[in-house]
């Protein structure tokens, strides 16, 4: 398996991912969402290929010295392979090489199911709410 920097000829896969995942919204969301970060940061956008195929993905962004990463997912047929868990390592290594001290997820209330999988990776949750508020009127 290969851990990479996402390339422009990535981008069905990764659609197809997220929407087999759940992770999908509108497709105009999801692609200005992924030009805006790769337009700031192209190498925090990692993949996950497997035979030629990409089979993983996971967004990342920097603010100081914190990190952020997002929109973890791989193919539900490969699901519980370590493909995860190889995305996040590599991503966290992007983070430290650039002088990150702290890395922060959000996880969905409507998927707990994801926790175990991040407490196996030493993140731990924190007592925090957060709020959003809608500045468009896109869906």
């Amino acid at each position: 398996m290969l851990i990479r920097t996402f390339r422009l000829g990535d981008y069905a896969a990764i659609m197809r991912i997220w929407e087999e995942t759940g992770l999908d919204r509108t497709e105009t969301e999801s692609l200005d969402a992924l030009a805006k970060q790769l337009s700031w940061d192209s190498e925090l956008v990692m993949v996950a290929e497997q035979d030629g195929e990409v089979v993983g993905v996971v967004v990342g962004t920097i603010d100081g010295t914190r990190a952020y990463f997002y929109r973890l997912a791989v193919l539900p047929e490969r699901q519980g392979t370590g493909i995860g868990r190889k995305l996040v390592e590599a991503l966290e290594n992007r983070f430290r090489q650039r002088g990150v001290n702290r890395v922060l997820i959000m996880v969905n209330q409507d998927n707990p199911e994801v926790l175990p999988f991040y407490h196996s990776l030493g993140y731990e949750l924190q007592k925090y709410v957060t709020l959003s508020k809608k500045l468009s009127s896109y869906a």
